[in-house]
């Protein structure tokens, strides 16, 4: 009776998880141009995943993969080979992305850049600890610009300066953005910038460049679903104020709840006192845009950041998967290219866990007749 390994097994039911065409991209984009011994694409796939997706190091994965049988190469080959990869795991993310259809409403051909960042350490008692800034595009899902820096220092921290913006440019970022630096920053570059608002890093004025009263405006808001949009001025040091707009919605009972549950309990652990405007604020989604309104109703800016709430939970999981391996943090091409791989890894296990919870007792589709 032949020997029939797990792993074999298991990388069989992977391949079914595939874009169709994984191995057609492999070979327009050239990510297996130059294979001597071997020109196996789902060999040469197996040894990526095994840095992208275990987070060995190159070193590492080599040996493993001359072990395996799957490649004979050095760990310098294999950085060049991750290099030319990179296009080609860009197009395995775009499918992947697609088979998702996340279309959130928009106006206008300009493309909207969804930015954001995470903290990496790599393994090891001395792994070092890098921060990366990433901004994708939608629709596209193209990685336009990233950075690494380190954890600590000037110009390391998370805001909108890390990125380089054209005019027209459309950002959708999270509350750790919510600075009024950041804020005057897109609005001198002529771009727009919708983002999370927290009252506390972001003072917004009324017309009369006067303390704009949130609380008391968020007590007419009393119904779940209920909408209410305020025009503000975000004022930063000496520069002229920048008009922008609150739109703010009420969260479910259930929502409230659960995020007043969080607070307490964040609180509890930290031994802090928790103010009594912290458990009103998190009763409403409040979003603060400059996003033009002939263009973006108040409504239409909520769904916007809705919309970047779906792309978080991908994140999330990019996130997880990110802090195993090393990055390459001095050649460009290589660095991108491992983004790539990190994303696809992610979104590649988002499918696997939606698929065996949702379709059958075994895990994962028939193949077809």
């Amino acid at each position: 009776m032949p020997h029939i390994s797990a792993a074999d097994e298991d990388w069989n039911v992977l391949l079914s998880f595939l874009p169709q065409e994984w191995k057609t991209l492999a070979q327009r984009h050239g990510a297996t141009k130059g294979l001597r011994q071997d020109k196996s694409e789902e060999n040469y796939l197996r040894v990526l995943l095994m840095h992208l997706g275990c987070g060995l190091s190159m070193r590492e994965t080599v040996v493993r993969a001359r072990q395996a049988k799957l490649a004979s190469l050095s760990d310098v080959a294999l950085l060049k080979r991750v290099r030319k990869s990179r296009e080609w795991l860009f197009q395995l993310c775009h499918s992947l992305f697609e088979e998702r259809k996340l279309r959130p409403a928009r106006h206008g051909a300009q493309p909207l850049r969804l930015v954001d960042s995470t903290e990496i350490k790599e393994p090891g008692q001395t792994g070092s600890l890098w921060r990366i800034h990433y901004s994708l595009q939608w629709p596209t899902w193209k990685c336009d610009y990233f950075k690494v820096t380190p954890l600590e220092g000037v110009g390391t921290g998370e805001h909108l300066q890390q990125f380089p913006l054209q005019p027209g440019d459309q950002l959708l970022a999270d509350q750790g953005y919510s600075h009024a630096s950041g804020v005057h920053y897109v609005s001198r570059r002529k771009a727009f910038i919708t983002v999370r608002f927290k009252p506390h890093t972001l003072p917004v004025q009324d017309k009369a460049q006067k303390t704009f009263p949130v609380l008391k405006h968020l007590k007419s808001i009393r119904k779940t679903g209920q909408t209410a949009v305020w025009k503000v001025l975000v004022p930063w040091q000496d520069q002229k104020p920048i008009a922008a707009r609150l739109c703010v919605i009420r969260k479910s009972r259930a929502a409230i709840a659960l995020a007043h549950k969080r607070l307490r309990r964040r609180a509890s652990k930290t031994c802090s006192q928790l103010q009594p405007e912290t458990l009103i604020y998190a009763e409403y989604v409040m979003v603060l845009t400059t996003l033009p309104a002939s263009s973006y109703s108040g409504e239409a800016v909520l769904q916007l950041y809705r919309f970047r709430w779906q792309i978080e939970l991908v994140f999330k999981r990019f996130k997880q998967i990110a802090q195993l391996g090393h990055l390459p943090k001095h050649d460009p091409e290589s660095a991108q290219a491992w983004l790539y791989g990190k994303l696809f890894v992610a979104l590649l296990t988002e499918k696997l866990i939606q698929e065996a919870r949702a379709l059958s007792p075994w895990g994962y589709a028939l193949e077809a007749p």
